[in-house]
């Protein structure tokens, strides 16, 4: 499949993208659109991904620049879990171990097929200092090896102003429950 974007799609994504960064300029102190573009446009790949975030309802946005790389990182910023990437249980042990009422996907299957990162536990919780993410919702985060291989994912949620941080088996499935992904760029 050839993961790149017909010109006319690309400068929506720019320009959806680029209202969305001039907004939320507190996601961002400090960052300017120009160069944020330029890196884009010079990876099609990772407009590519930043096109499946948008469409399956991330509403993704920067949120900083890696001071090693230089690379400029966007997250999922949908106030809930995006739509697009509900009902998914975390891996595909945990999709293929379901007998019956298997989800349509998995986690780490979608993730990797949109060129993007699960949010990690800190990744996460730094988002959360952003705003208020996952009110109503919640969002699968990457799993350390330890407590996947014992049958568990985690998730992250707000709840009574505070984040929590839960568990569930691998193989759970939720309408409220889908992931919010990274990207660098």
């Amino acid at each position: 499949m050839k993961k790149e974007l017909a010109a006319k799609q690309r400068d929506e994504l720019l320009a959806t993208v680029k209202a969305r960064f001039e907004k939320n300029m507190n996601h961002h102190k400090g960052l300017n659109w120009a160069k944020v573009q330029a890196r884009l446009e010079a990876r099609p790949d990772k407009l590519w991904s930043l096109a499946e975030m948008e469409r399956t309802g991330g509403e993704p946005d920067v949120i900083g620049q890696d001071k090693k790389s230089g690379e400029f990182v966007f997250m999922d910023c949908s106030a809930q879990s995006p739509k697009g990437r509900v009902s998914f249980c975390y891996d595909r042990a945990a999709l293929d171990a379901r007998k019956e009422h298997k989800p349509k996907n998995c986690v780490l299957d979608a993730a990797a097929d949109m060129g993007v990162e699960v949010l990690t536990e800190e990744e996460y919780l730094a988002l959360q200092k952003l705003g208020e993410f996952d009110t109503k919702s919640s969002s699968w985060l990457r799993t350390l090896p330890e407590i996947r291989e014992l049958g568990g994912a985690i998730y992250g949620d707000r709840r009574y102003n505070r984040v929590f941080i839960g568990h569930n088996g691998a193989e759970s499935y939720y309408s409220g429950r889908g992931f919010r992904g990274s990207l660098q760029v």
